[in-house]
């Protein structure tokens, strides 16, 4: 079954009186979800203790976790410096889903800048290459690191370029982010068939077990030409994507991934909408 959450704390939560992510797993166990992305957009910023106290709620009220880490890093930077910074920002961010029992840490490849696309993937594959050793030497080999697909253009983080990169190490997984993906195709994904043509290619590229249980991001973003502007509710009717087509593609593939909202701060009320869509075309 697929499995929907929501990313970080959305706006109702602290309208009912929710004082702290740690209360998060209860809460959503108590609406009917059943994943939490836990987020260090702006740094890791949860102790140790926060993220046993997070694992145990979570174990509580069976909640799978992720995390999201910083959103400054750049693995594919031409700077050492900044490489550097970003390994060590996603080590960060893998200790702590360590010991909050978070299996899978989503990562932005950031850009290449000044540098062709093909030159950023192999920076951003020796990136990565160095990043699992660290992992390996510091206990931490067993986090799944999932790679976000981005919704600005001049970002890496096609679906390809992601694919791609999950195809250079098993241990890598794609993060599908559909929004940001419709975004960069300028409101492409509208059919069934337009979704499942990437299930489909996901499926081609690395396999049909590792496909089965994929990471996924899912909301209505609006967009320029550039790409991403931002993003919005359910409840906008000018940009999407829509779920349902997606809802009907996973069904036919018999795919589990777990879908994590990231609307406007109705995240928990999109991904309930989501649930119920999903369950419908079971």
């Amino acid at each position: 079954m697929v499995k929907f959450g929501t990313a970080g704390n959305p706006e109702i939560f602290y309208d009912e009186g929710g004082k702290s992510s740690l209360e998060m797993p209860k809460w959503l166990e108590s609406i009917g979800l059943d994943a939490y992305e836990y987020q260090c957009g702006r740094g890791v910023r949860i102790s140790d203790e926060g993220a046993q106290i997070l694992k145990e709620n979570a174990q509580k009220h069976n909640i799978s976790l992720s995390v999201h880490a910083p959103y400054f890093i750049n693995i594919s930077s031409m700077e050492q410096e900044k490489l550097d910074n970003s390994i060590n920002y996603i080590l960060q961010a893998v200790q702590a889903a360590k010991h909050m029992d978070a299996g899978r840490v989503v990562v932005h490849m950031g850009s290449g800048k000044d540098i062709t696309r093909r030159n950023a993937m192999e920076i951003s594959k020796q990136t990565i290459e160095k990043l699992l050793k660290e992992m390996d030497s510091n206990g931490l080999g067993d986090i799944t690191i999932c790679l976000e697909t981005m919704g600005k253009i001049n970002q890496m983080g096609t679906i390809e370029e992601v694919m791609e990169m999950c195809c250079f190490d098993e241990r890598l997984l794609p993060t599908v982010d559909f929004g940001h993906l419709n975004a960069r195709m300028q409101g492409a994904l509208k059919t069934e068939e337009d979704f499942d043509a990437i299930l489909k290619y996901m499926e081609k590229k690395m396999g049909r077990q590792r496909t089965e249980h994929f990471h996924a991001h899912f909301s209505k973003i609006a967009y320029t030409k550039a790409g991403e502007k931002n993003h919005v509710t359910f409840e906008n009717t000018e940009y999407g994507p829509e779920f349902m087509p997606l809802a009907r593609a996973l069904v036919k593939r018999k795919l589990s991934p777990t879908i994590i909202c990231e609307s406007a701060g109705t995240q928990s009320i999109d991904a309930l909408a989501m649930k119920k869509i999903y369950e419908e075309c079971l």
